[in-house]
């Protein structure tokens, strides 16, 4: 049986192969970004196991962010997923002001039947070979059930449910963030006074997308949804009377506000010009293929919140319940807090003339620093 945590020899196969356009640019992180600090390749052939831990930065602290299980077309793309979400991490731990760096983890979906407990047992092993360097919790395709399981293995997760404490699944946090950010980005670029008849289309209803779609439509917002999934699709029909459309039309719906909420890269050159709604704001990571994309949707007079802001009510839930100073009320005020983040945003971007994603970009990285 190979060590646990050995090297990928695929990854560095197919590094070695691939054709220059397709390779990262740096192995070391993103252009433009600070190089992480460490990236872990594990693997373990007897669960099949094959995860990329990204640490882009602990200036702040030990890097936090959740840990994504998906199927990838190869190798290349998990690893520029790991390093894009990681850097994504640093930036929305600085804007929410939480003592904690940036990381994040992909695990490669096994092809074929596999042993998710033994699985996410190998993982946990993985995270705690770091030392502490990097917490984990709870992101696409991963569960409350896969962290409980990991703390056999490892101290360094979060996002359990505890009896009789504050914790666990992080999505209505993060819906929640989402939501007022919205309702700020409404009332200042929008100029109107609530939700009430606000038509707001939502890309995906998985675990966020759905409490999101709950918080809107109690605020009497119009709903526009589509998911891969009919039957979510059917019930958010049936409970929310949401109008249905097709995950091709969506992000070109007639409405006012964009809210996405499933994978990323979703604004890019190929849609951005099909874009009717005038604000987008959503959980999805990563939205924007390019800065350039962010451009392009200021040149429309679309307004863009960055995901990295206006996402960030997870790790908020499942920071402060990692260091067992959560409590409900309390953090759903500073989740609450969003809203005032997006304010001072708007204000540095007519202070400054740049777009959104930009400034967003440069006030984050002013904050990648030791807290005081």
């Amino acid at each position: 049986m190979n060590a646990p945590f050995d090297r990928s020899s695929d990854l560095a196969r197919a590094l070695s192969e691939a054709a220059p356009s397709s390779l990262p640019s740096s192995l070391f992180g993103l252009p433009d970004q600070a190089p992480h600090e460490r990236v872990l390749l594990a693997a373990d052939e007897q669960t099949g196991l094959k995860a990329i831990l990204a640490v882009h930065s602990t200036a702040r602290g030990p890097a936090f962010g959740g840990c994504r299980f998906w199927s990838y077309d190869n190798e290349l793309a998990a690893l520029n997923d790991a390093l894009r979400l990681s850097q994504g991490m640093s930036l929305k731990n600085a804007l929410a002001d939480l003592p904690f760096g940036g990381g994040k983890a992909v695990i490669i979906k096994p092809a074929g039947q596999f042993d998710r407990a033994a699985l996410f047992a190998a993982f946990g092993r993985a995270v705690q070979s770091l030392d502490g360097a990097y917490i984990t919790a709870e992101d696409v395709g991963t569960t409350t059930a896969d962290m409980l399981g990991m703390q056999a293995h490892t101290q360094y997760v979060s996002g359990i449910p505890r009896a009789g404490a504050f914790g666990g699944d992080p999505s209505p946090k993060t819906a929640w963030g989402v939501f007022v950010s919205i309702e700020a980005g409404v009332r200042l670029h929008l100029q109107r006074a609530s939700l009430d008849g606000v038509r707001v289309a939502l890309q995906g209803l998985g675990a966020v997308g759905w409490h999101l779609a709950e918080f809107l439509h109690k605020a009497g917002a119009k709903l526009v949804v589509a998911d891969v999934d009919a039957a979510k699709v059917a019930r958010a029909q049936e409970l929310f009377g949401a109008q249905a459309v097709s995950v091709h039309e969506i992000l070109t719906a007639d409405v006012d506000v964009l809210a996405p909420c499933a994978l990323g890269a979703v604004l890019n050159l190929g849609s951005v010009p099909q874009i009717r709604a005038k604000l987008i704001a959503g959980a999805a990571n990563n939205q924007l293929a390019t800065a350039a994309d962010g451009d392009a949707l200021q040149a429309r007079g679309i307004l863009y919140l960055p995901d990295y802001l206006v996402n960030a009510g997870g790790i908020i839930s499942v920071a402060r319940e990692y260091r067992n100073e959560g409590e409900e009320q309390a953090v759903m005020a500073e989740v609450s807090r969003i809203a005032g983040r997006v304010e001072e945003l708007l204000g540095r971007v007519k202070a400054s003339g740049n777009t959104p994603a930009r400034e967003s970009d440069i006030w984050a990285r002013s904050k990648l620093v030791k807290p005081a």
